[in-house]
């Protein structure tokens, strides 16, 4: 029921960030070793990044008491601006942010309980430091991202920079395959569908007779692995975060003694029972049950789509009309069939970003070569699909051309571009702003010089 497959933060290193940090604040005896304007650094600051390193085996390129308040710094000089510039953060999209990284502490510790434990802290105290950590992330990318706005490159940019780099210095481009796909979901019996659908009937009825705890069933039962650990809770969400079909249900449950009706959606059959609102944010506890395709009905379906590709293949259908009457993959289906990488926009594939099943079958293919069909994961839904591809192109390593590759050859010319005028800037403000530093932590290799005046 997410819209998001996963949460793309780095949750296991900040668990053990703030738990280091607690223990470690209470040793360190704290002194000035940097201002910066009006802020100040602090040797226990640095401390304690330094012991986070250290834990989770991340290196420290150079003198830790270096590299780890010159970065701090450099923070501290775009969050200034920001401030300057009147930038702000989208509090709804902070506290979604702060949400989703509270529930994947609970999933991964175990309950909101154990997890304050370990943190020791409150989970309201813990969110207030997430909070500032957050806004202050949010705030050095949209400051970095306002500096470089105005970076953009034509071709004749990308052709100059291309034609100055050394043979050596050519980017190798590793092999890449473009492809186009019929999917779909083998049918679900009306006795399964049904069946599942009693079962939620009955644990509906055990919690609002007061029989059973929602959380208990949930544990039990429910086929949303993560969520079941803690007893089908979700955490705090907005309406955005959840498909429309259960966001429509959830947000209109009022009583949190009482279950919802049965909803469908396209991880397959949910009841809701509601813990509590807070302004446009929902925690809620769901119980999932997904009906199951049977040997023969699966077999069917890839009977089926042999069949149609045998057509593709005989010349009597082309590919494109296979995919606009037959495929259901909503990411594909309205591009005729052709795959996009969500990882790059584009829709060249590298063969490492292939879903496993479609990257063993696509290896040995060639160009215009249809497959055979296979059975392989829904990456959204998580559930089984039947699906055929065709290789649309391949193109094998090689150094990079403007021919071939100009769109990533041009990124990488803005890159190095936006990199370059970010590091002026920081020079520029090294000039116009306050910095001492204290005389026992000078004695540094800094990156950028211009710290000491």
């Amino acid at each position: 029921m997410y819209k998001m497959k996963n949460l793309s933060f780095l949750v296991l290193l900040f668990i053990s960030n703030l738990s280091i940090t607690s223990s470690a604040q209470s040793k360190i005896i704290d002194e000035v070793v940097w201002t910066v304007g009006d802020e100040s650094i602090l040797r226990s600051e640095v401390e304690e990044q330094k012991i986070r390193a250290q834990y989770d085996g991340t290196p420290i390129q150079g003198d830790p008491y270096c590299v780890i308040p010159e970065q701090i710094a450099i923070q501290k000089l775009y969050l200034h601006q920001a401030s300057i510039d009147s930038l702000t953060v989208n509090e709804s999209s902070v506290s979604n942010q702060i949400e989703s990284r509270i529930n994947y502490f609970i999933s991964q510790i175990g309950s909101k309980e154990k997890m304050e434990e370990y943190f020791r802290k409150s989970t309201s105290e813990l969110r207030e430091s997430l909070r500032e950590m957050i806004r202050n992330q949010q705030l050095i990318q949209q400051m970095q991202q306002k500096l470089v706005a105005h970076i953009k490159s034509t071709p004749a940019d990308v052709r100059r920079y291309f034609s100055k780099l050394s043979i050596d210095s050519i980017p190798l481009v590793p092999a890449q395959v473009e492809l186009q796909l019929i999917s779909f979901e083998p049918p679900i019996s009306f006795e399964e569908s049904n069946h599942v659908k009693e079962r939620l009937r009955d644990f509906s009825e055990r919690v609002n007779s007061g029989n059973s705890e929602f959380s208990t069933l949930a544990r039990l039962y429910s086929e949303d692995i993560e969520s079941a650990k803690r007893g089908g809770e979700l955490g705090f969400m907005g309406k955005g975060q959840l498909v429309p079909e259960f966001a429509n249900v959830a947000f209109n449950l009022n009583d949190p003694k009482r279950v919802s009706r049965i909803v469908q959606t396209e991880f397959g059959y949910h009841i809701i029972q509601m813990i509590e609102k807070r302004g446009d944010r929902l925690n809620c506890r769901h119980i999932l049950l997904k009906p199951k395709v049977s040997l023969d009905e699966k077999s069917k379906a890839l009977h089926t789509l042999d069949s149609i590709s045998d057509l593709v293949r005989k010349n009597q259908l082309t590919f494109e009309t296979a995919v606009q009457n037959f495929s259901k993959d909503k990411n594909s289906a309205m591009n005729a069939g052709l795959m996009l990488n969500e990882k790059t926009g584009s829709s060249k594939f590298e063969y490492q970003d292939l879903p496993s099943e479609i990257g063993k079958i696509v290896y040995d293919m060639n160009v215009g070569e249809v497959s055979k069909s296979f059975l392989m994961i829904n990456e959204n839904t998580n559930k089984e699909v039947v699906a055929v591809v065709k290789l649309k192109s391949k193109v094998a390593s090689h150094k990079a051309n403007m021919l071939d590759d100009y769109i990533m050859l041009k990124n990488i010319y803005e890159k190095k571009e936006k990199d370059n005028f970010l590091n002026n800037w920081i020079a520029r403000k090294q000039k116009e702003t306050y910095i001492n530093i204290d005389p026992n932590w000078r004695k540094c290799n800094f990156q950028y010089p211009g710290w000491i005046k």
